[in-house]
């Protein structure tokens, strides 16, 4: 192989010309002479004895030349990117130019390369990082989870339905005199005011007594995932056939004991008031890091190759069907249920995989500016931690993940603690920035 030339034609964009002479590409149709040679039949001769010299006058001189050029490409265009120190992002884009058994092949390889990004400033972010203060009110609403769970249900038979009550029901749901498909339910469970149901169908329930038969007129909405019902005006025939509602215990000593590991109340409201203040910093300090990423996102506007979206694009969707798959579910039949088709979904994922692309990139240039590394104790503590949540040996954890690239998001993940560290905490409200 001859590297002849290197040319950056475009913002990210370089044309490698590459030259492969006439030894190794004989070398490489002999060899793809021998691979078909036990296919090969011609009229006269046995199958797989028919000789090259033969083969090539009956099919033609350059019968083998395409297998032969195929298998030169991948390691030829590899060692010519390797020779030049590009970083490819996507496949190159192959032509060969020339083709002659005395002189050998020119190939030109089109190919589109990791962008440089420049970032500066990203020291000294402001970013605000307040930490909720914990109320009686939170703790309430913690109180009320065991509450809940130890509620007594109760019948009622002597009042119309209100918000909040659990009912019994039979509905069957019509476009004008038509029933239509998944419509009806026989002794549904529904709890007014859970929303549930289409906007304004539990409203209609309440002030009904049990045994009622009654309509409910409601419009399906614009963005309803069957697309089919989207904006229809219906009529729900129903019959209302049981109410209860939740009687919640109330909160003692003798609850806590039977409920939790705490002996008092005020043992439990203290637990509870701890943990949500863990909490609470935990979630600021979260928020304090989405709000410095997003600032260095923002700072990204150097040109980036579209592939690059694409393909992080590629990755969110397998990771949803991943996902849907393990609900029992697959693409097809989300989209029957929300009405999309495979380019409005991937449309979903755009901004999202713009933000990912960039927050990356600007990261390892930061990596790179702060000469940050990942020693090989970080790397092997790391791939340790992956092993034991996966109950396997190390070795087995590098032959199934990239080493190389699980140490790249380590050094990733290094550079997001330094543009946290250097950060600026700066609580100042919109208005007394303003003033």
């Amino acid at each position: 192989m001859s590297l002849k030339s290197s040319t950056k034609t475009d913002v990210n964009t370089t044309e490698l010309v590459i030259s492969i002479d006439a030894e190794a590409f004989e070398a490489a149709v002999e060899k793809e002479y021998q691979r078909q040679k036990k296919n090969i039949q011609i009229k006269g001769f046995r199958k797989g004895k028919v000789t090259r010299k033969l083969a090539e006058r009956e099919f033609g001189e350059g019968a083998f030349y395409e297998g032969a050029i195929n298998s030169l490409l991948g390691p030829e265009i590899d060692a010519a990117v390797n020779e030049t120190g590009l970083v490819l992002v996507d496949r190159p884009n192959v032509e060969v130019t020339s083709i002659d058994k005395a002189t050998g092949v020119e190939i030109k390889a089109i190919c589109v390369t990791k962008p440089e990004i420049e970032i500066s400033d990203y020291k000294g972010i402001k970013a605000p990082k307040e930490v909720k203060e914990i109320t009686d009110e939170d703790i309430e609403k913690q109180i009320d989870i065991i509450r809940k769970k130890n509620a007594r249900i109760v019948s009622v038979d002597d009042r119309a339905a209100q918000l909040d009550d659990e009912v019994i029901i039979d509905f069957e749901g019509f476009f004008g005199d038509e029933a239509f498909e998944g419509g009806k339910g026989e002794d549904h469970p529904l709890r007014l005011g859970s929303g549930q149901f289409i906007p304004g169908f539990e409203d209609q329930i309440v002030g009904h007594n049990i045994g009622d038969e009654f309509d409910v007129n409601v419009t399906f909405p614009e963005d309803y995932q069957m697309s089919d019902y989207a904006g229809k005006e219906a009529t729900f025939k129903c019959k209302l056939k049981a109410i209860s509602y939740e009687e919640l215990p109330e909160i003692n000593d003798d609850l806590v004991k039977d409920a939790t590991e705490f002996e008092t109340v005020a043992e439990y409201k203290d637990d509870i008031k701890t943990k949500l203040e863990d909490a609470a910093v935990q979630q600021a300090d979260s928020n304090f890091e989405n709000a410095i990423m997003n600032a260095l996102i923002e700072k990204v506007d150097s040109p980036i190759p579209n592939c690059m979206y694409e393909q992080r694009i590629d990755a969110l969707m397998r990771n949803f069907e991943q996902q849907l798959r393990s609900q029992g579910m697959d693409l097809k039949l989300y989209f029957q249920y929300t009405g999309m088709d495979m380019d409005s979904f991937r449309e979903t994922y755009r901004d999202r995989a713009v933000s990912e692309v960039k927050l990356r990139l600007a990261l390892e240039k930061i990596a790179d500016l702060e000469n940050i590394e990942v020693t090989d104790e970080e790397l092997n503590n790391g791939l340790g931690e992956i092993a034991a949540a996966n109950n396997i040996d190390v070795e087995t954890v590098k032959r199934f993940i990239p080493v190389d690239e699980y140490a790249t998001d380590l050094r990733v993940q290094k550079a997001v603690e330094f543009v946290k560290e250097n950060a600026v905490v700066d609580n100042t409200s919109a208005d007394e920035k303003s003033e």
